[in-house]
């Protein structure tokens, strides 16, 4: 985790881009302690802990004015960050204390308390754009903090690099279900992927919440078209994200908000689900209901998936969640029924392929060289 090489507590204000007034700054406490009670100076919406070592068998707690300190729960690790340390984003609920308890033989916990929503006001939140029928709120919109992605000398810390779609992954973020402010939840999941997890960006291209609003993650470039930034024929190439580790390029990931591990997504987050993939699928040529023999540009990996996967059929993990990815043949089902039915041909993926500039790689249309992820 980027946290400052401090013993205690330390307390921060992350600015958020510029803009008239009304998207918070970013409220961040950085710790590096163990077991100890450690309480920032304001309610936490997120907690952020990353750790090495052991993965299972930690616990935490969280303490909140009107009910006292709740009862231990377990600490389920995420996926490794890049640079191999075990991570989790939990909902905190405004809580005003917590307490980590790490796996026995775990090393070096750290732990980031994240408010997203008391800090000033800082940037206005942006109307959210639309690609002749596919809309969504843009990064300004739910206030991502663009400096977080660029190094003290200026410098893109994740450079964008383009290539063609070989394949879609859906996950789920593992946060509050029934959100009360979910463009909260996508800025403490950027800043927790951006700085804690080592990413540089948020990980996912899309994110989707229980209204159905689609959410712009990756930044993929200047255009005002999410997930996509130049063409191979006629076939828009996707940006390079962090979604799936040693998976990502020509590999678009989409996230649900929320825990499936139990429950299901709401029928509007579904709907809208089937609606993304199928303008995603249908702009990239994919076959919903096929099977791909995937091969990394990158690093020459492969591995053969449903053209429409989870995040399990790429490493060992449990997103996005056991209630719901049995549902996934249902949704694949679903998204070949609406290209079939033409609903989504001549609007989202007729406008995604035409509104992706033609120069989207650069001068030489080669990916960067300098970019920090594997692929």
């Amino acid at each position: 985790m980027a946290a400052p090489n401090h013993p205690t507590l330390l307390s921060a204000v992350v600015p958020a881009g510029g803009g008239a007034p009304g998207v918070p700054e970013t409220l961040m406490a950085f710790a590096r302690s163990e077991r100890l009670v450690n309480t920032p100076d304001f309610a936490i919406g997120h907690l952020g802990i990353s750790w090495m070592g052991d993965r299972l068998g930690g616990s935490l707690r969280f303490r909140h004015a009107r009910t006292g300190w709740s009862s231990w729960q377990p600490l389920r690790p995420g996926d490794p960050s890049s640079s191999g340390r075990s991570t989790a984003l939990i909902p905190a609920g405004g809580a005003l204390a917590y307490q980590v308890m790490p796996p026995a033989g775990a090393e070096d916990l750290q732990t980031v308390a994240i408010n997203t929503t008391d800090g000033p006001l800082v940037a206005q939140a942006a109307a959210s754009r639309e690609v002749q029928g596919f809309r969504f709120v843009s990064r300004a919109g739910w206030g991502a903090d663009e400096s977080l992605r660029f190094a003290p000398d200026g410098s893109e810390i994740f450079p964008q690099a383009y290539f063609p779609v070989q394949t879609l992954t859906v996950h789920h973020t593992v946060t509050a279900n029934s959100d009360p402010d979910p463009a909260a939840t996508v800025r403490a999941i950027y800043f927790f992927h951006t700085v804690s997890e080592d990413f540089s960006d948020i990980g996912y291209h899309l994110l989707i919440d229980q209204n159905g609003t689609v959410y712009e993650g990756r930044y993929s470039g200047p255009d005002a078209t999410p997930v996509f930034h130049g063409r191979s024929g006629d076939s828009p190439r996707m940006c390079n994200a962090a979604h799936v580790g040693g998976f990502n390029a020509g590999n678009v990931g989409v996230s649900l908000l929320g825990d499936f591990t139990i429950t299901q997504p709401t029928p509007a987050t579904r709907a809208s689900l089937v609606r993304v993939l199928a303008a995603l699928a249908g702009s990239t040529e994919i076959d919903p209901l096929g099977q791909v023999d995937y091969a990394n540009p990158i690093s020459g990996a492969t591995r053969t998936v449903p053209a429409i996967s989870g995040h399990r059929n790429w490493s060992a993990t449990a997103c996005p969640g056991d209630a719901f990815y049995p549902h996934l043949p249902a949704i694949r089902e679903d998204v070949a029924r609406l290209l079939a039915a033409g609903e989504t041909t001549e609007e989202s993926t007729d406008a995604l392929r035409q509104r992706v500039p033609v120069d989207g790689l650069g001068g030489s249309g080669q990916p960067s060289t300098t970019r920090r992820r594997s692929g």
